[in-house]
């Protein structure tokens, strides 16, 4: 399997494993934040299954340009997605990739659970898995409040993740980047989402009452606290997982 980079809207660099075997599934992961952005083992295992995979980095983190939040995190996702069929390009050695008739899963842990569940909107998207997702910024958790994340983002990751406040605050408002707003926009079909009982980081009440609202599929764990996808890789889940991709 070959790993290697790309750029999409001139703003997003996207780490890329293709698989041995030639295929048009893909899975687009939209990690958790703040958090350091290779999923190396991860990507790697997704790619054996038998999807490219493609891990962006958000606009106004780490590689990538611009500046974070100004624009939803979601729509970095479709800018991925709309690169998928007209063709990309290794940075590196300059070889041009094309997957025609792409069949794109999205994957989205923590602070990507809203980036994948907001992209399902998008016709081309099948499925989305979202884990421990964040489903209303406006029930924030004793752990992680939004005006102590601000200042502390700023001060451990110094310019991985680059914002004004102005553009953070936007998540106050319940109006952006939230699942819960547009739920009625939602298929619930293509949505599955898992998240654990004892989760101290990004409360489980909002993930249930979204799932009773919209009836999409569920997996309630009783322990497991604030689920990193590396826990895709275990067995339990991804037989789960790659059912429902099914």
């Amino acid at each position: 399997m070959d790993t290697f980079r790309i750029r999409v809207k001139k703003d997003i660099i996207c780490e890329v494993v293709k698989p041995s075997k030639p295929s048009r599934r893909v899975i687009i992961l939209a990690r958790g934040m703040p958090t350091y952005p290779s999923k190396s083992e991860l990507l790697f295992y997704f790619a054996s299954q038998g999807y490219w995979v493609f891990c962006p980095r958000y606009r106004g983190s780490w590689e990538s340009g611009g500046s974070f939040l100004k624009i939803s995190p979601h729509q970095d996702i479709l800018d991925v997605i709309d690169t998928l069929s007209p063709g990309f390009v290794d940075l590196l050695t300059g070889k041009k990739y094309q997957i025609n008739n792409p069949a794109v899963y999205l994957i989205g842990g923590s602070f990507g659970g809203p980036a994948a569940i907001l992209a399902s909107q998008d016709k081309r998207v099948k499925k989305v898995v979202a884990l421990s997702p964040v489903i209303n910024w406006q029930v924030e958790s004793k752990v992680e409040r939004l005006d102590f994340m601000k200042k502390f983002v700023r001060s451990a990751f110094g310019f991985g993740y680059r914002y004004i406040d102005r553009d953070w605050d936007k998540l106050k408002t319940g109006k952006f980047y939230n699942p819960m707003a547009v739920i009625n926009r939602l298929d619930a079909k293509k949505l599955f989402i898992i998240h654990a009982q004892d989760d101290e980081v990004v409360y489980i009440k909002p993930s249930q009452d979204f799932v009773k609202r919209l009836g999409c599929k569920f997996w309630w764990l009783k322990t497991g606290g604030h689920l990193s996808t590396s826990v895709l890789m275990e067995l339990k889940f991804w037989n789960k997982i790659s059912l429902f991709f099914k």
